[in-house]
């Protein structure tokens, strides 16, 4: 695997794979790599002949500082995973080498965007968008893969690509889950073991609402899961402080994202989560329909 740290080393070498006629696919990352990330570089590695991987944590896409100062980096563990998985490039800018000028783009998404995390995260669709397009720019692949646990931000890619028309194919892969259902993340590692021991109470959650689904109505499940989760510490005795916050919990049409009233109002319906754990802001999705 080579590491590549600029972007014109790296157009240098999508363009001598694209003259040897090969295809390339495109895993988009923040590092802090964990094996949810790895199974996209797996799914790349069978489908496309390159395997790009960008490692960058993106300034832009942060709308709190902290998040950003506190977010993982493990660039060198990054890149010894990406090669025990046979990615053919890592691509590791620095954020003057993504940014060599100021960023005035804006990108809008309508109705998708004003809802769970667009609200709650101003301008980080955006950001990511503006990321995202550079990559395609840059590595100019037939494939790009992205994880499911950000459901929301597919569909943001997906609207992006319709807007930039770039006959780039998005897909969307699988959540990873460890063994006791937490859905895997960078921002687990911030977890206290404390925390990280009762955070799959998360999905349980989610479970036990798709079982409700059969019985109760929408709004039932969605406040149920809410009241659960928030009322958690209450019944099950944490490390002092420690509790659930739940931010939302939308229960969405799986391709316009609005919110559905009826469990016959769409064929597809998932549901989508934000909550707060020991100060880390952890998200997860499960299916409904």
């Amino acid at each position: 695997m080579q590491t590549i740290t600029t972007a014109a080393a790296l157009t240098a070498a999508i363009q001598e794979a694209k003259q040897a006629h090969k295809t390339i696919g495109l895993v988009p990352t923040m590092g802090a790599l964990h094996d949810g990330h790895l199974s996209l570089v797996n799914r790349a590695r069978k489908e496309n002949d390159i395997v790009v991987v960008s490692v960058f944590v993106n300034p832009i896409q942060f709308n709190n500082k902290e998040d950003l100062a506190k977010y993982p980096r493990t660039v060198e563990a990054d890149c010894e995973k990406l090669a025990a998985a046979g990615a053919d490039f890592a691509f590791v800018p620095t954020v003057e080498e993504m940014y060599p000028e100021p960023v005035t783009t804006v990108y809008h998404f309508g109705p998708i965007e004003e809802v769970m995390e667009g609200p709650r995260r101003p301008g980080h669709f955006s950001g990511v968008a503006v990321v995202v397009r550079r990559l395609f720019d840059l590595a100019q692949p037939d494939r790009a893969y992205f994880g499911e646990k950000d459901f929301q931000q597919i569909a943001i890619i997906r609207n992006l690509l319709e807007q930039i028309k770039y006959p780039i194919e998005l897909v969307p892969c699988p959540i990873v889950r460890a063994d006791d259902g937490l859905a895997l993340s960078s921002r687990n590692m911030r977890l206290s073991p404390e925390a990280r021991a009762v955070a799959p109470t998360i999905y349980a959650t989610l479970q036990q609402a798709v079982e409700m689904s059969e019985y109760e109505d929408v709004e039932t499940v969605q406040l149920w899961v809410m009241d659960t989760l928030s009322s958690f510490h209450e019944v099950n005795p944490l490390k002092e402080g420690l509790c659930f916050e739940p931010e939302y919990f939308e229960i969405v049409d799986d391709t316009t994202l609005q919110p559905i009233t009826d469990w016959s109002d769409t064929p597809g319906i998932v549901g989508c989560i934000a909550v707060w754990l020991d100060g880390v802001r952890l998200i997860d999705v499960i299916r409904f329909r």
